[in-house]
């Protein structure tokens, strides 16, 4: 099979076109031919670069969010998979013996798929079933792919680290992004009055006329805390969610919120050295909250809402072919992308894109 393959850390040039050897699923895991897989900042870039704190053995095949048809199958499956069948993949490879509803808490989640084992920038990828969710019929293969990376993560930020509360005020950072932009329905979802904030004026227009965003704030034109503050009387908000880790960014962000207000963060792809007034933080009495994933109380949450179509799909701003992997991390890295970025190993330069 056609993957690409990174043999030494460094710049999108590191990343090879290549023929490799077609996974046989093992026991306990099936085989999908890849339809689509996302190009992410901290999982994709940062592990590129060798800037990650966890290393995959090289040479490696990157893509932890991959879907498509399940082509094989493994041995001593418990789920009832058939060949044929559409999947998407959630990436923490949680233990075995994990309890249900510690998924996120539990150890295991520090082993990812595609950072741990050969993930889904390749024709075909070996999947452990855990790992391995039916789509809806009414998504497509894009959007199942980037509502499965991101929305479960968004509702386990909101409902479960943050404990948002009907009413309550929250502020979304990067609020175009893929995981911000599934925060910004969620906390409507819950109903709270939502701030988008974003570093371009069309960006800030998006998350409130397709993802419903009550207010937006240009955070690179603007002084954030003081829009925000104006916006909410004074008081803050309740919540806010970075998952931007900007250090220029940060103090905008925690001087928008309030009184016992709660931040939650699942990402830090703007840096993560940011500085904090721990003064400031104890009188208001509050919390930094860290969550890298979800429980599959999440996944089952966020699979029904795309299935009853009350969740949006994170925007999609193109799809390219597995071979131009290169040049779709510079994109990303340019910040080009307004929305997700795909690669689809199945397209080819005269081939358009399907879903």
């Amino acid at each position: 099979m056609k993957a690409i393959v990174l043999r030494e850390y460094g710049g999108p040039e590191m990343l090879r076109f290549e023929e490799v050897a077609t996974p046989e699923p093992k026991p306990g895991e099936i085989l999908i031919k890849v339809r689509n897989v996302s190009v992410n900042v901290t999982l994709d870039i940062i592990l590129r670069k060798g800037l990650y704190p966890m290393k995959p053995t090289l040479p490696h095949v990157m893509g932890t969010d991959p879907v498509g048809e399940i082509v094989a199958l493994g041995g001593g499956l418990s789920k009832d998979f058939k060949i044929g069948d559409r999947v998407a993949v959630h990436t923490p490879m949680t233990s075995p013996d994990c309890v249900p509803g510690q998924e996120a808490d539990d150890p295991g989640i520090d082993r990812l798929f595609g950072i741990h084992c050969w993930g889904g920038y390749a024709e075909y990828a070996a999947i452990p079933e855990a790992n391995a969710f039916p789509i809806p019929e009414n998504l497509s293969y894009p959007e199942a792919t980037v509502i499965m990376r991101h929305l479960p993560t968004a509702r386990h930020m909101l409902y479960r680290k943050a404990e948002l509360k009907e009413g309550e005020w929250v502020l979304i950072m990067g609020a175009t992004g893929g995981l911000a932009s599934c925060c910004v329905q969620v906390a409507k979802r819950m109903g709270a009055t939502v701030i988008a904030a974003a570093g371009a004026d069309d960006r800030v227009q998006k998350a409130i006329d397709i993802f419903g965003a009550d207010h937006g704030i240009n955070y690179r034109s603007q002084d954030l805390a003081a829009e925000v503050m104006e916006l909410t009387g004074g008081r803050g908000v309740n919540v806010v969610t970075d998952s931007i880790g900007d250090a220029e960014l940060w103090p905008g962000a925690m001087g928008s919120l309030g009184k016992l207000g709660r931040l939650v963060t699942a990402g830090a792809h703007g840096g993560g050295q940011v500085a904090l007034n721990l003064r400031m933080m104890y009188i208001k009495r509050q919390r930094i909250i860290g969550t890298p994933g979800c429980d599959f109380a999440d996944i089952e949450w966020a699979l029904n809402a795309a299935r009853d179509g009350s969740i949006l799909a994170p925007i999609v701003d193109r799809i390219m072919p597995l071979h131009e992997a290169a040049q779709a991390h510079k994109l990303v890295e340019g910040r080009v992308p307004v929305g997700k970025l795909l690669l689809d190993p199945t397209l080819s330069a005269d081939h358009p894109a399907g879903d």
